[in-house]
């Protein structure tokens, strides 16, 4: 009787420890994913922040630039970095566009960045406009300065605000534009973002 005993509880601290095994390894296994999402969150921009940004940036909000970013954050995700600056672009048919602004990490890691590229006119003359790029991707901020080349049919519009992707070595860069700036952002070939400025588009 006594041995039966002892055999019972020696069944149910087996099953016991058992079981503990099988509750922790659960916890963390759901305990992985939201630890990845915290370090997610404390190295990128969330949407509704990079919206104010943008907006604020430009100066107005628009259903337009709304459209953009949610449509940005669906198909990249979280972006890690900005880019806002001002650029000028002239061309008849074809021309070259410069560009200067600030790199602004989530790190808080900054830099000054100059770019130059070819594009493609939609009217004559020259115009200035401001643009807000998003950056994904980019572990080490001086990896910027190189050419982005654009993604082939990325072109998206709606509403006056314009977008397309950039990349290149696993960093996609998506620009945005307002009105006359959307001249500047089609852009045919690549972007080559410097860091100093140049009168070579090349």
């Amino acid at each position: 009787m006594q041995s039966t005993r002892t055999h019972d509880l020696e069944r149910l601290d087996l099953t016991r420890r058992s079981w503990l095994g099988r509750a922790g390894a659960g916890a963390l296994a759901l305990s992985v994913p939201l630890l990845g999402r915290a370090a997610e969150a404390d190295s990128t921009f969330d949407e509704t922040s990079t919206l104010k940004a943008v907006t604020d940036f430009f100066g107005q909000t628009t259903e337009g630039l709304a459209q953009v970013v949610a449509k940005v954050f669906q198909e990249q995700g979280r972006p890690n970095g900005y880019l806002r600056g001002e650029e000028v672009a002239a061309a008849v048919t074809a021309g070259v566009r410069y560009g200067e602004g600030e790199l602004v990490m989530k790190s808080g890691a900054t830099r000054k960045v100059y770019w130059a590229g070819p594009s493609i006119g939609f009217d004559l003359g020259a115009n200035a406009s401001k643009v807000f790029v998003l950056v994904y991707k980019l572990e080490d901020p001086d990896a910027i300065f190189k050419r982005f080349p654009g993604v082939d049919g990325s072109l998206y519009y709606v509403g006056g605000v314009g977008l397309n992707y950039q990349r290149a070595d696993g960093v996609t860069l998506a620009p945005i534009r307002l009105g006359a700036g959307l001249r500047a952002g089609a852009s045919v070939g690549y972007t080559h973002y410097r860091r100093e400025k140049s009168l070579n588009p090349l």
